[in-house]
């Protein structure tokens, strides 16, 4: 996709020359630009010579049209020949045989006729214009040419354009000043501004997570040693993302921003029990030697097992792997490079700056805080307490949310990208099937300037002639920017279709284009399901039958097809025997059609700087209709003309417009919208189940696309959820050398994804590729919890010899300050994206929903259900341990019975 679109306008310069303009001056030189892969230009009117002939002059004087294309080829000549070498000098031979404008060519002798020669403007009419007199553009209506500037793969999309820009301002100069020179298109416009909010985002997220902080611990120096870790996990993961050659876009920062909300847990961890330690009564020093010893392992398993997340996302391929593999190395490497902080640095600090809150005075705020602190921790024990006499029912309860959550997985709405507002509408015409050029501009002006009328349209750039298709048309919407508008693009996309429909004769297509465009080929509407077949009957039957059916359907909308095989066509039926007889052969009768009504290139005018063509062609009133085929002569080989009228008869008939292929076969996309509050997911599955009952045998159905990346998508994901779980159990399975705990840690996870899922169902959010990256970080953020509390009811145990419940009730008593804040901290860094505003919020809103929502429920729940499940499988462990210790005591006593 173009990341700059200009259009070039004047209403003195010619079209030829402004046209020259852009693909020399501009073009040329733009592409020579560091970054820029190509500069395309679209409605070129290039200079060429037109030749418009006459058909009754050139039967009146037999003259075929053969024989003008010789004669001028012949006249514009532009060939080597030769040097003048004399004695002392030596002369090039420069011969006058090029023509450059029309005016020499009207002076062109043809032929002779009774002694007299006949010039080329007897025969017609000879003017300087265009090469394609059949395309055409305009940018808010005036006559336009349009480049569209593409970069080079892995170049910063924002750095291109503004050198691009001030390129832009140097070659001004070069520009005719009647030529003005304007900007349809900025991507790094859009760019600037989604970085600007995520920015922002993530300064916001820094504010809210300190603020956490200091709410719980109500000490300056307490709130400022976490704090830097923080700028410090920033740091140090631009470093690698330096060293990496990444860049900073929408993806790496929303990682940051998310790591915001995480990188501080382990620092907050750290240092609550350093502060636990200092107040009862330990040094500075001691406290943290001691803090920092009782949870390192702890902070290590939590540090570790949360970047295991994000490491199925660097093996996974597809479009998954591409978008965010930066994303995850981004934020695993802020999550490593934080728990590093926590280890060392904050321990330091602690030993130098931390004061002990142990019998200080204190305000009425610390008071009120710390009372109600106190009342929340009361709550809990005594309700944790109740919840452990009914560990069934919380059983129960557990496994009933891991149904409901497998339920709402396959219910859940899913999609690929959420709608994003690019500031950029694309919309494609389509009038009937063998509509006049002429007719179908009237029709593509009137709807121009229909979309212009939105008040929210900034400009409108149209064009026809431009697509395989001659009976279709393009616009370019662009929209004023978000700041300066009231709708979304998906809402002024519905009202300039519903605004258009007053055209009449022509159909409009408008579509709102994702912010990341995944092949497929180019379409009316935006999601595609390809046929194909090598039996074009059944081909076209199916496809008929096929549409008709989707444009029934209420789930989809604007369902079109490119099957154009209806548009009026004339059959020359050549009489073989006959022109056989009169010395015509087919290819010169096919040839005299070619050069009426081809715009057949005879001839090229060279210059220094280009070159240009010589088009010949009838004169256009004997263009328009059956009549004018039997106003044609051809060259017989014996001599003279014969009227085409007899040796071909001609008859009306259909054909097609293009056939297009895939694959090395014939196909035909049909292609559609969503109807609103429809689901991709439910769509597609709409889609295939009509296919499934029209498809015969022998067509073959797919999607393609962004609907064939959605099918893709939807099974890689699967397989990433489950890799990302069995590495985190694998990881923890290593750090506690068990089986169990594992599991235990994990129990977590069925209620934090229906948290997620829920909340997107709340919210009526598809479950997206950005929703599903959201559910698998909050198997890691969920584990870190659960990792808190177990680590401390193992210690327990193995010192204090207390029982499995004793153990984990005071685990989740002494863990509850730290569990609570890395919560909220967490809860912190995804709010601000789950709210959302700005340019790009919306891409980024399912995944904040998604962490948001889960983080809720799952911490309410986990903080009851994972001490219930500790005791439950602390008991089984112990049951596998007596049964192997059983089984060993009878292998002894087998052993010794043998031996005796």
């Amino acid at each position: 996709a173009p990341i700059l679109t200009l259009a070039l306008t004047s209403t003195e310069v010619p079209l030829s020359t402004l046209d020259e303009i852009g693909e020399t001056t501009l073009a040329q030189r733009l592409s020579m630009v560091g970054g820029v892969a190509q500069v395309l230009v679209y409605g070129a009117q290039k200079y060429a010579v037109r030749i418009e002939l006459d058909p009754g002059q050139l039967a009146t004087r037999g003259i075929a049209l053969e024989d003008v294309a010789t004669a001028i080829a012949n006249q514009n000549v532009n060939m080597p020949t030769g040097v003048l070498w004399g004695p002392k000098q030596a002369l090039t031979v420069q011969a006058t045989g090029q023509l450059s404008d029309a005016q020499q060519f009207r002076d062109v002798i043809v032929a002779y006729r009774n002694g007299a020669p006949v010039h080329l403007d007897e025969l017609g009419q000879i003017t300087n214009d265009v090469q394609n007199n059949k395309t055409a553009s305009w940018y808010d209506g005036e006559r336009s040419i349009v480049l569209a500037v593409q970069r080079q793969p892995g170049t910063n999309t924002v750095d291109v354009a503004n050198r691009v820009k001030a390129a832009i301002q140097r070659l001004q100069v070069e520009v005719p000043p009647t030529v003005k020179v304007s900007t349809l298109y900025d991507r790094s416009a859009t760019i600037r501004a989604s970085v600007d909010d995520v920015t922002f985002t993530l300064e916001l997220t820094l504010a809210l997570v300190v603020m956490v902080i200091f709410l719980f611990l109500r000490n300056a120096s307490a709130t400022i040693i976490p704090s830097l870790a923080l700028p410090m996990s920033i740091i140090g993961t631009f470093s690698v993302m330096f060293l990496l050659h990444y860049s900073l876009d929408n993806l790496s920062l929303m990682a940051l921003t998310l790591a915001v909300g995480f990188v501080v847990d382990d620092a907050i961890v750290m240092l609550e029990n350093i502060v636990r330690h200092l107040e009862m009564g330990k040094t500075k020093l001691q406290a943290a030697i001691d803090g920092a010893a009782e949870v390192g392992f702890t902070i290590l398993s939590m540090t570790f097992s949360l970047a295991a997340v994000f490491i199925p996302f660097l093996f996974m391929g597809g479009i998954i792997g591409r978008l965010f593999h930066e994303f995850a190395v981004t934020i695993g490497v802020a999550i490593l490079v934080s728990g590093f902080v926590s280890l060392t640095l904050t321990p330091m600090l602690s030993s130098r700056f931390l004061r002990s809150e142990h019998n200080r005075e204190h305000g009425r705020f610390y008071h009120a805080t710390e009372q109600f602190f106190d009342w929340w921790l009361d709550v809990y024990e005594r309700s944790l307490a109740w919840v452990m006499r009914h560990r069934r029912a919380t059983l129960v309860f557990s496994f009933a949310t891991l149904v409901v959550t497998g339920w709402l997985f396959w219910a859940i709405p899913k999609g690929l990208f959420p709608t994003d507002d690019t500031g950029q509408l694309l919309a494609t015409t389509e009038a009937a099937e063998g509509i006049s050029f002429d007719a179908l501009t009237q029709r593509q002006q009137q709807v121009a300037a229909e979309v212009a009328r939105d008040p929210d349209v900034r400009s409108v750039t149209s064009s026809v002639g431009t697509t395989p298709a001659a009976n279709q048309g393009q616009l370019t919407i662009d929209l004023k920017p978000i700041g300066d508008r009231h709708r979304s693009a998906e809402q002024i996309a519905r009202d300039i279709t519903a605004r258009v429909q007053n055209v009449p004769d022509i159909a409009v297509f408008v579509q709102n284009p994702p912010a990341i465009s995944i092949g497929g080929l180019a379409s009316k509407s935006l999601y595609q399901y390809t046929l194909q077949s090598g039996n074009m009957g059944q081909l076209d039957s199916t496809a008929r039958v096929l549409e008709t059916r989707l444009r029934q359907s209420p789930l989809v909308s604007d369902v079109t097809s490119d099957l154009l095989i209806n548009n009026p066509q004339v059959t020359v039926e050549i009489d073989r025997e006959q022109a056989g007889q009169l010395g015509v052969s087919a290819a010169e009768i096919e040839n005299t059609l070619y050069d009426a009504f081809g715009q057949r290139q005879v001839s090229t005018i060279y210059t220094s700087t280009n070159e240009y063509w010589v088009v010949m062609e009838l004169m256009p009133e004997y263009q328009s209709d059956v009549d004018a085929l039997g106003k044609l002569w051809v060259r017989s080989s014996r001599g003279p003309l014969v009227p085409l009228s007899t040796v071909a008869h001609f008859t009306n008939s259909v054909g097609p417009v293009t056939v297009n292929h895939s694959g090395q076969l014939p196909s035909a996309t049909i292609s559609f919208n969503l109807a609103p509050g429809v689901s991709l997911g439910t769509a597609l599955n709409a889609v295939k189940a009509q296919a499934a009952q029209v498809l015969p045998a022998t067509v073959a159905g797919s999607f393609t696309g962004i609907a064939q990346a959605f099918v893709d998508t939807q099974q890689g994901l699967l397989v990433l959820l489950i890799l990302s779980i069995f590495v985190i159990y694998v990881i923890l399975g290593v750090l506690y050398e068990s089986f169990i705990h594992p599991v235990t840690i994990l129990t977590g996870l069925p209620f934090a994804a229906f948290g997620a899922l829920s909340t997107l169902w709340l919210f009526r959010l598809d479950l997206d590729i950005y929703g599903f990256v959201g559910v698998i970080m909050l198997i890691g953020i969920v584990e870190k919890n659960a990792i808190m509390m177990i680590d401390f009811a193992i210690e327990a145990q193995r010192e204090s010899g207390k029982t499995p419940a004793a153990a984990i009730l005071e685990a989740a008593s002494v863990r509850f300050r730290p569990i609570m804040m890395t919560t909220m901290a967490a809860l912190m860094g995804a709010i601000p994206i789950a709210v959302g505003w700005g340019a790009g919020a919306s891409t980024r809103r399912p995944l904040g929903v998604a962490v948001v929502g889960g983080l809720a429920f799952s911490q309410l729940v986990t903080l009851y259900v994972t001490p219930v499940f500790y005791t439950y499988l602390d008991e089984l462990q112990t049951w596998f341990s007596r049964r192997r210790a059983d089984d060993a005591e009878g292998a002894r006593l087998a052993e010794a019975a043998i031996g005796d």
